[in-house]
């Protein structure tokens, strides 16, 4: 896979889908780092700079580990791949070490690109608002119609494609995307199939029920103390 400077990485692919031309919203946003930094090792295992053990441990899953001797030349990713050079690690560990700060990151380079533009506007003459349009409507096009003609027709998709579909299903943002993807069962199964098949993706699925876990058992929480500190 070429590192031409001109082409756009997965997880800006990415967040073209996600994101709403016209709020400046992003669907998934509470969990958007373990779906960003997803889709980073995905490319980074795909272009070959980094592998998993083939044999995953019960307590880490599957742990990551550079390929010596062969950094990437995109800065972003070449940052991603410094961490995971740093030491072996879990994929749910790097998720986070790579993903946390990759919304601002991948926003500013999707702007420099000429891929999308800041608008700032006030709501009724008041309220600040940002929103983020698409410079490139095509390429957006395009995009939604490969993974659409993937979950939909069944057409068999190419590497890059693959690794959308399976990345955009383990986020849980598949549902959003319907008219233009028509949510159904098979719609769903396809996803999963689709998972199972990127380690890097099913890694995303697990941190985000894991994440939803979490809280919920917050929630419950909360609820709880509330309610005691009430009846005291």
């Amino acid at each position: 896979m070429p590192e031409a400077a001109t082409d756009l990485l997965i997880v800006e692919d990415l967040l073209l889908l996600l994101l709403d031309d016209k709020t400046g919203t992003i669907a998934g946003e509470g969990t958007l780092m373990y779906t960003l930094g997803g889709a980073v090792l995905v490319e980074l295992a795909l272009r070959g700079h980094v592998e998993a053990d083939e044999k995953p441990t019960l307590i880490h899953g599957e742990r990551i580990h550079a390929v010596e001797g062969k950094p990437p030349t995109d800065p972003l990713l070449l940052a991603a791949y410094e961490k995971v050079a740093e030491k072996p690690r879990g994929v749910q560990t790097l998720l986070i070490t790579i993903g946390s700060d990759l919304r601002g990151q991948v926003l500013e380079r999707l702007i420099q690109r000429g891929s999308i533009r800041r608008e700032s506007k006030k709501i009724l003459g008041i309220f600040p608002s940002t929103s983020l349009p698409t410079m490139d409507p095509e390429h957006e096009a395009a995009l939604l119609e490969s993974v659409r003609a993937a979950l939909v027709d069944g057409t068999e998709a190419d590497t890059r494609t693959a690794a959308l579909v399976a990345l955009l299903s383990a986020s849980g943002t598949l549902p959003q995307f319907h008219p233009a993807i028509r949510w159904s069962g098979d719609v769903y199964t396809r996803g999963k199939e689709y998972e199972a098949g990127n380690w890097g993706a099913a890694a995303v699925s697990t941190a985000l029920a894991r994440t939803a876990a979490a809280i919920a058992v917050s929630s419950t929480v909360a609820v709880t103390v509330a309610t005691s500190a009430t009846n005291n």
